[in-house]
């Protein structure tokens, strides 16, 4: 009987532990550490492990000590603890499994989506951006590529499968020096924030851009996107183990919820169509604009559309393109490169929609044409 007893002792301290370790918020404790918003850290993993190793040794050792060594047991408790502790067993390995899945995600809301994050989103500079430092770069070109999550290259596992590293190789990183300024969730107005913050003279400029970036604009008009709220179609009590379990929250985003690309899409065509929003939007462009010209550096814009639906971003984006055509800056229109590939191959993930490794590898080599043939023909 003391052995039971032990074990219930410590199964109500490892709980204390538990609720330090999962709930930390409640208490007020946050773990810090670099990127800790983004990452999952290793190490606070291999804790949570442990703990439910732990918590799993006692539960056994109390099914032993008082089930199976105890003669006394109902045969009611004995039946229906042989059959309960299997699955808390079964469920214990999977739960630690999963804490080592990883899986890009459109928004990065998921728990399999930051152990991604941890696993492949560096390097990480000084100044925060998935890029290298760039010592060396006395006597090269300086090209600055600014932009969103596309810029970053998310859900993509290597940093050399993403665009900007795909032009710095086709000019030469002897001759040039490509920076990668993509940061996700940013839209035009943060975007001009940063490439002015960031203090290196560019004899060329890249603007990334797609559909989402007349977002801030639009809220500030009083006009937003219909947006699912996570775990708002689970019931209330439920969604904290579906927010915390690596193993219900991988099962949870492995099922469609909202109603997927099309509040976006109407969102996206009211924003582009109001002269308000629009005009405002390309205000903000027109910073872009206006540096380059009054600094004498050229200026290519790269428009990607949504990969599932080419046309509509066409149609969506037309004053956007039209605004920098009238001003003579290229715009390498992505869709334009990809009509051949099938859908399921121009995106990351099934649960990511952003452009995939040979959507990059297109756009790298044709902005690596464009450039070169710019640069050559200033030579000349």
């Amino acid at each position: 009987m003391s052995k039971v007893v032990s074990s219930l002792i410590r199964l109500v301290f490892l709980s204390f532990l538990v609720v330090f370790i999962y709930f930390s918020e409640r208490l007020k404790i946050t773990f810090e550490y670099p990127y800790y918003e983004l990452f999952d850290n290793i190490y606070v993993r291999l804790a949570k492990a442990s703990l439910l190793l732990l918590l799993l040794i006692e539960v056994l050792r109390l099914f032993y000590y008082g089930v199976i060594k105890n003669q006394k047991a109902p045969k009611w408790l004995a039946n229906g603890a042989t059959l309960l502790i299997p699955m808390i067993m079964l469920l214990v390995v999977l739960e630690i499994a999963f804490m080592f899945v990883s899986q890009s995600h459109e928004g990065g809301l998921t728990l399999a989506s930051h152990i991604w994050f941890e696993r492949y989103w560096p390097p990480v500079n000084s100044l925060g951006y998935r890029d290298a430092e760039h010592v060396d770069t006395t006597g090269k070109k300086k090209i600055i590529v600014v932009g969103d999550s596309y810029t970053a290259g998310h859900g993509l596992k290597q940093v050399e499968e993403r665009y900007s590293n795909i032009l710095a190789k086709g000019l030469g990183n002897r001759q040039y020096v490509v920076y990668n300024l993509g940061v996700s969730g940013s839209d035009t107005r943060d975007e001009y924030r940063r490439f002015e913050k960031f203090g290196v003279k560019p004899d060329a400029v890249v603007l990334q851009y797609f559909p989402n970036d007349i977002e801030k604009v639009a809220r500030e008009k009083g006009v937003t996107p219909a947006a699912f709220q996570p775990y708002s179609d689970l019931p209330g009590r439920l969604r904290v183990l579906f927010q915390k379990s690596y193993l219900l929250n991988y099962i949870y985003w492995q099922l469609p919820h909202g109603s997927g690309a099309t509040p976006f899409e109407d969102y996206a065509r009211k924003v582009y169509t109001d002269p308000a929003i629009l005009g405002a939007h390309l205000s903000d462009l027109n910073q872009f604009v206006t540096y380059c010209r009054t600094n004498s550096i050229p200026l290519y814009v790269v428009l990607f559309p949504f990969s599932h639906n080419l046309e509509k971003t066409t149609q969506y984006t037309r004053p956007v393109v039209e605004f920098f055509q009238k001003n003579q800056v290229p715009v390498l229109l992505v869709s334009s490169l990809v009509k051949d590939i099938d859908p399921a191959d121009r995106i990351v993930g099934r649960n990511d929609f952003h452009a995939s490794a040979v959507v990059n590898q297109r756009v790298g080599e044709q902005l690596s044409r464009m450039m070169t043939s710019r640069f050559t023909k200033s030579q000349q």
